[in-house]
C-alpha cells in the first residue's frame, strides 16, 4: 500500500481518477484487484476536517494498493491519468 498527495485541484484529482482503467476505486484492502481511493472522501469521510488534519489526512490524499495486475500496466495506467490531467489543464505532471 502506498499513499501520496495529489498536487492539483479537486477537479484535476477527479479527472485523474476517472482516467484510470486498471485501478478499482474501492476502500477495501484485501481485494485481488489493485485499488485506489481518496481516503478523505471515502474511508475517512466520517471525520471532520479538523480530525482529518490531526490524523495527517490531507484533502488531496490518494491511497493505492497493488495486487495481481502487471506492475508495468499499473504504472502505465497511472501515467495515463496524470497525462489526461496535464492535457486538460495545460500543466506539468500532476503529482
Amino acid at each position: 500500500m502506498l499513499s501520496f498527495g495529489f498536487k492539483g485541484t479537486v477537479e484535476q484529482s477527479e479527472t485523474f481518477l476517472d482516467a484510470l482503467k486498471l485501478w478499482s476505486y474501492h476502500g477495501n484492502v484485501g481485494d485481488a484487484r489493485s485499488l485506489i481511493v481518496n481516503s478523505p472522501k471515502s474511508t475517512h469521510s466520517e471525520l471532520t476536517p479538523e480530525e482529518q488534519k490531526l490524523a495527517d489526512i490531507e484533502p488531496n490524499l490518494l491511497r493505492i494498493s497493488f495486487e495481481l495486475e502487471d506492475a508495468d500496466d499499473l504504472i502505465a495506467d497511472l501515467d495515463r491519468g496524470f497525462a489526461k490531467v496535464s492535457r486538460a489543464k495545460g500543466v506539468g505532471h500532476a503529482a
